[in-house]
């Protein structure tokens, strides 16, 4: 399942890029939290509709990052991206974690420094990743 999961991953951000959020909604299960670290903070997303609102506004104010790489983690996917840059300057990395059960995302986890990222999926950066870093 674990190689489904890195297309649903890149489906859903594919669908973002387009501002599709209905095909990213149908894959985001109904309790669905997205935080950066502490799902008890105030920020953090609690449910569907919470977190497509946060994505409306947040890519309504900023386009979206570049898809740098996606690992597979078994339930879990590690996205790197690179984020838009307003100074023209290369953004530095950033990296969300998601968990997928049954085909839907459940969790998505925010890290400003995509190692932590592959330490919390328990993955190892790949030398292809570290390449495009």
């Amino acid at each position: 399942m674990s190689a489904g999961n890195v297309e649903l991953a890149r489906k859903g951000y594919e669908a973002a890029r387009r501002g599709d959020l209905q095909t990213v909604g149908e894959m985001l299960d109904p309790e669905v939290t997205w935080h950066g670290g502490n799902p008890s903070d105030a920020g953090a997303c609690h449910g569907r509709e919470q977190a497509l609102a946060f994505m409306r506004r947040a890519w309504s104010a900023q386009p979206m990052g570049e898809l740098v790489d996606v690992i597979d983690a078994g339930e879990k996917v590690v996205l790197v991206l690179r984020p838009p840059s307003p100074d023209g300057q290369r953004a530095a990395l950033v990296a969300n974690v998601t968990t997928f059960r049954d085909g839907k995302a459940v969790e998505m986890v925010h890290f400003p420094e995509p190692d932590d990222a592959f330490a919390a999926a328990g993955v190892k950066r790949r030398g292809d990743t570290a390449a495009r870093l």
